[in-house]
């Protein structure tokens, strides 16, 4: 009999239930399927990346923190009073009911406290570099019910190593600008980078916080930040320090009535003759309070203002995850086995499939037990992972056979490991393992 203390896999649905928020580890899925990649624990812990978890590193987290599986999209729900999270992190408050279901680069968590259920839905669509957060809130009672809603994103200043290195200058770098309910995190884009970050949500806010130490509390925790024990905003706009994106939303709720918001963490390049736009170009169509609010020059966002158009509604949003799970129905059922062994069928048809995809993805170059930041793809391993997912996706296994052999030098040696942005070499690791080029024979 198969130990579900913490949870059962769905066979229907392609996905493992999770049902005790206190797992022995951060369980983690991996959303994302080719340049925008997210990875995300049972609590809603982790951190996004375009790309490179090294040099495209979107958001912060705490691999080795006390508590374990610090960091990641949190949402706290101020009910009263009652601060709580459907996540069960940060806040742990105990939760009247709590369930993830983690599936084929989907992620759906849902709590339920005092009569309120937040269920979230969290992916990558298909060609978009951007996460998709669908947060559903219902009233179960039969009262009103009148709420205060916070999201939280931390910024991570870009390299993940040098953001935990040089402290004198990442505390002086930190910039944002945030333009009715979007955050936009510009750290370093006026000065030597083409890219920015940003975190929206398809509804008007009641206001916003982008410093963290405003919106957390010097001397607070991700637990239970100072505003939102307050029950309201500071409004803050972060110059240096640490950026991070908050929306704020009061909600009310009647009855059995249930609402969805639609939050987006996105990722935009823009060449370098069109970087910013003036001033006079912008009009008055958000809220004057909230409008513009920037430290420096105004960022050009019609790329962001695009992908956030594309997923503005609930409709967009279930028609983009509708289009995610019939990519991955296609991927799947080119190959399938059926045996009349359960466990065999569920690991072959499903997991041992998934996982292959995924370690193509990232190469093991991201995940709960490999930072992002040193490793980078391995050139023997790149190789090897093709094998796994050959028969699924052809095409793309004949691109990254071409990536990895123009790592290659002329002598036919290779750098062991290469970030998959720069394709530089790891040099703390080097070169010289005779068996590399045979693997990319073998691919």
């Amino acid at each position: 009999m198969e130990n579900k203390r913490f949870g059962y896999f769905d066979d229907q649905n392609r996905e493992y239930v999770i049902t005790d928020p206190k797992t022995p580890w951060p369980w983690i899925n991996y959303l994302g399927n080719e340049d925008f990649f997210s990875l995300i624990s049972n609590t809603a812990g982790g951190y996004s990346f375009y790309k490179d978890a090294k040099f495209r590193r979107i958001t912060r987290y705490r691999y080795n923190s006390v508590p374990m599986d610090n960091g990641g999209r949190y949402f706290y729900i101020n009910d009263g009073g009652t601060v709580w999270s459907p996540g069960w992190k940060p806040c742990k408050t105990p939760l009247d009911s709590y369930e993830c279901r983690h599936g084929m680069s989907y992620t759906r968590i849902r709590g339920a406290k005092n009569g309120i259920e937040a269920g979230l839905l969290f992916f990558v669509p298909l060609k978009t570099w951007g996460e998709v957060q669908k947060l559903t809130l219902k009233n179960l009672t039969q009262e009103t019910k009148h709420i205060k809603l916070f999201s939280f994103a931390e910024w991570c200043l870009w390299n993940a190593a040098t953001d935990m290195e040089n402290f004198q200058r990442n505390f002086s770098t930190g910039e944002v600008e945030v333009d009715g309910s979007v955050i936009y995190h510009k750290t370093e884009y006026k000065e030597r980078r083409n890219h920015y970050a940003f975190y929206s949500v398809n509804a008007p806010v009641d206001g916003f916080d982008t410093d963290r130490e405003t919106f957390i509390g010097l001397y607070n925790e991700f637990s239970l930040p100072e505003k939102v024990s307050e029950g309201k905003a500071g409004n803050s706009i972060a110059h240096g320090w640490s950026p991070v994106a908050s929306h704020y939303i009061e909600a009310e709720l009647q009855p059995g009535e249930s609402r969805d918001y639609i939050f987006l963490l996105g990722y935009v390049e823009n060449g370098q003759d069109e970087k910013f736009e003036s001033n006079e170009e912008k009009t008055a169509h958000h809220n004057p309070i909230l409008q513009s609010v920037s430290s420096g020059a105004l960022i050009n966002k019609s790329k962001a203002e695009a992908m956030i158009s594309a997923l503005d509604t609930t409709a967009k949003v279930d028609a983009a995850f509708a289009e995610l799970k019939a990519y991955w129905d296609r991927l799947l059922d080119v190959y399938v086995v059926k045996s009349h062994e359960e466990k065999l069928d569920r690991m072959v048809n499903i997991w041992n499939q998934y996982q292959c995809m995924v370690t193509f993805n990232m190469s093991r170059s991201a995940s709960f037990f490999e930072s992002g930041i040193g490793r980078g793809m391995g050139f023997r391993d790149s190789n090897q992972d093709l094998v796994g997912f050959v028969h699924q996706i052809p095409e793309r296994a004949r691109e990254r056979i071409i990536d990895i052999a123009s790592t290659q030098f002329p002598d036919g040696g290779c750098y062991h490991q290469y970030q998959p942005l720069t394709k530089r070499g790891n040099n703390d690791i080097g070169g010289g393992f005779n068996d590399d080029p045979m693997w990319l024979i073998f691919g």
